[in-house]
């Protein structure tokens, strides 16, 4: 379906266009509420400039469109899309609209998608199915799909075909639109879809709704260009673009002030943070140095590739002090043959040298990590590279996954010979090898004394507190609620596969060891 067709397909309603006066006109109108996702301009890379801007503001003709009206966000995926909807979040309130936590009294509803997995799509069209009911039964009600699934030409095209009760698409690029994608969803009565596939720009000054005052994300960055075989992000996320250092370490000191206990620094490929800018050399070993002299108790930064882990950034984290010795490092596979098919451009002995040097420089050192399995054409003997790998470099804990191929990406069309029920059982094998590795770990704290950042109660008790350490264990324990969003010592008292349990201990008594 080309572009002319889609415009015509969507049928959008002038209705209550701004002017109606020429053709001219009519197309102006058209084109600002149906801009379909291009996945050949999403591959474009170094075209544009990337613009930034530091001037937003909501426009005043729409203060109070939110008054009376209630929003609700599902998200899913990643940290990242948990940033964008605290800014959703914001924007919505500045609106005027109040935040619900259900979706029976919303009168805004917005999806914010993954696009990474199918089953994360899947998740999303039956959900879409569950709200047509509720959509039949208010149809006031806007319902909106976001983030990187909008930015799929053929999820907006199965939406389109299959969805037509939904009111709004949008984008990663565009969210700082929101006030005018909502106005244009209010008076359009067909599906408003604008989604920009471009290299992307820096939007400062957006407003944030965060979620509770323990802990905060601080995105540094944006997009990925590494193109790995398998991924979608690049084409739904743009080219990899920087925020000015002075705007992060300005956020990152006014979290400071409000009392936050711990920030992770994201990016969908953090440790490439500063690449793109030209006017200074600056790194994310440089904004780690700065921000790590901010008295803020820890600080964590994911999603990190390997390619862009530097000697820098190494001795910046061996310096210590709120700088968390968890790194989250994804290897994907273990086999040096599989990871050339991946294009992640390392091997396998690059992969563990750079595990040398960080253990080396930082003496317990936490490593977590990310591996496929079953990609097109794996070999038994290339899966087994992957669960000595695993074993060598001794992995605290892992995601693991079968591949899942994600249209437009190279490995979509690659032949795959290996069957489902290989897949499963290759999975099986590793997550055995998993948690045999995530049980040890976690009896080595036995008897030790943590630092623990308590979030609040357990979700198995409310009589229990639970928090992580700072290699990022879960810990639960018995103790006032008054230490909830404070930093406590608590002595183990027995271990499990993925969390420990322990006695919260008077702070003069304890050495912290661990």
């Amino acid at each position: 379906m080309n572009e002319k067709q889609r415009l015509e397909s969507a049928q959008v309603s002038t209705a209550n266009s701004p002017d109606k006066k020429s053709e001219k006109d009519y197309s102006k109108y058209f084109e600002s509420v149906y801009t379909a996702p291009s996945l050949k301009d999403a591959k474009k890379r170094g075209k544009e400039e990337v613009q930034y801007h530091n001037d937003f503001a909501i426009p005043e003709e729409f203060r109070d469109m939110g008054k009376g009206r209630k929003f609700y966000i599902r998200t899913y995926g990643c940290q990242m899309n948990e940033h964008d909807t605290e800014v959703m979040a914001g924007i919505l309130m500045a609106l005027g609209y109040e935040p619900t936590n259900g979706v029976e009294d919303a009168n805004v509803i917005l999806l914010n998608t993954c696009a990474i997995r199918e089953n994360a799509e899947n998740k999303v069209f039956g959900e879409l199915g569950h709200l047509k009911a509720l959509k039949l039964e208010k149809p006031d009600l806007l319902l909106g799909v976001c983030g990187c699934m909008s930015q799929e030409e053929s999820v907006v095209n199965r939406i389109l075909s299959k969805h037509s009760f939904v009111d709004m698409i949008f984008g990663t690029h565009n969210i700082h639109r929101l006030p005018n994608i909502l106005n244009e969803a209010y008076l359009s009565k067909e599906m408003v879809v604008e989604v920009w596939s471009k290299e992307g720009d820096v939007i400062e000054n957006l407003p944030k709704v965060r979620k509770g005052n323990i802990k905060a994300w601080v995105n540094i960055m944006y997009g990925c260009d590494k193109f790995c075989t398998y991924c979608i992000v690049p084409y739904t996320r743009g080219k990899e673009r920087s925020r000015r250092p002075e705007e992060i370490i300005q956020e990152v000191r006014h979290l400071a002030a409000q009392g936050y206990k711990e920030i992770t620094l994201l990016g969908q490929n953090v440790n490439a943070y500063g690449k793109d800018l030209t006017d200074i050399k600056y790194g994310l070993g440089d904004l780690m140095d700065e921000i790590r002299k901010i008295d803020i108790p820890r600080i964590r930064f994911t999603t990190s590739h390997p390619r862009d882990f530097d000697d820098h950034l190494i001795e910046v984290l061996a310096k210590g002090g709120n700088l968390v010795e968890h790194i989250h490092l994804p290897v994907q596979s273990g086999s040096t043959d599989v990871l050339k098919i991946m294009a992640r451009k390392y091997t396998r002995e690059q992969y563990l040298e750079l595990v040398r040097k960080i253990k080396a420089a930082i003496p317990g050192a936490t490593l977590t990590t990310d591996i496929i399995v079953g990609y097109p054409n794996e070999t038994e003997e290339q899966f087994e590279e992957t669960l000595s790998l695993y074993r060598e470099v001794g992995f605290d804990s892992a995601y693991t996954f079968i591949y899942s191929p994600r249209e437009g990406t190279p490995a979509a069309k690659m032949v795959d010979n290996v069957p489902m029920e290989v897949k499963k059982e290759r999975l099986q094998r590793l997550n055995a090898v998993v948690n045999e590795f995530a049980a040890g770990r976690m009896k080595d704290h036995q008897d030790q004394i943590v630092e623990v950042l308590v979030e609040g109660e357990s979700k198995r008790n409310p009589e229990v507190l639970a928090g992580y350490t700072r290699k990022n264990k879960l810990v639960n324990f018995k103790g006032p609620k008054s230490a909830i969003g404070q930093l406590v010592k608590v002595k183990i008292t027995s271990t499990n596969t993925w969390s420990l349990n322990g006695e919260m201990i008077v702070e003069e008594k304890a050495e912290v060891l661990i």
